[in-house]
């Protein structure tokens, strides 16, 4: 760049870096951060100041550089920033309760599950803990559609039956995990 082309810079970074600045701060939502951005966008904009065609529009160029420094900034910090929050995520939550009810409800849930029949226990496992449609089912376990719907039925009839008589933790747990619908 000439001292002409410098001096053509500093007094366009000089008229415009006040609303450069601001863009930048609500581009990245920080002060000290939309600085930097601004920093980058102008550094960029002032090694190809020589290129740009239309000298009477440069604030076009160094928005566009702006935005693209930022999209990049994001993409990079994205990959490795850490999400700060106020509880743990290994600690249960308040709703959560006591883990040794949570326990205590799945022996439950298991439990009935094992003294389902052979084929109504496959069903209900590959319907509700493998999300698979009545189709497939049919395909895997050999059997019509219709049956797995009725063995689907009689399964949750006889977990109902069985996890009211454990108590009403074990059929809460279990309906809202899907199992009991």
């Amino acid at each position: 760049m000439n001292a002409d082309e410098e001096r053509q810079f500093r007094e366009f970074v000089a008229a415009r870096s006040r609303s450069l600045l601001h863009t930048a701060y609500l581009l990245t939502g920080d002060w000290e951060q939309g600085r930097d951005l601004l920093q980058t966008a102008l550094a960029s904009t002032a090694r190809r100041w020589s290129q740009l065609r239309d000298r009477q529009q440069p604030e076009i160029y160094v928005r566009r550089a702006l935005y693209h420094a930022q999209v990049d900034r994001f993409r990079l910090l994205s990959r490795r920033r850490e999400t700060v929050t106020d509880t743990l995520p290994d600690h249960p939550s308040a709703q959560a309760g006591d883990w040794a009810d949570t326990v205590v409800q799945r022996q439950d849930i298991m439990a009935a599950l094992r003294r389902l029949p052979k084929r109504q226990r496959a069903v209900i496992v590959l319907r509700y803990f493998e999300d698979r449609p009545d189709i497939e089912i049919a395909e895997i376990l050999g059997i019509a559609p219709g049956t797995v719907r009725s063995q689907t039925h009689k399964a949750l009839a006889s977990l109902r039956t069985t996890l009211a008589e454990a108590g009403p933790s074990a059929s809460s747990t279990a309906s809202g995990r899907g199992v009991i619908a």
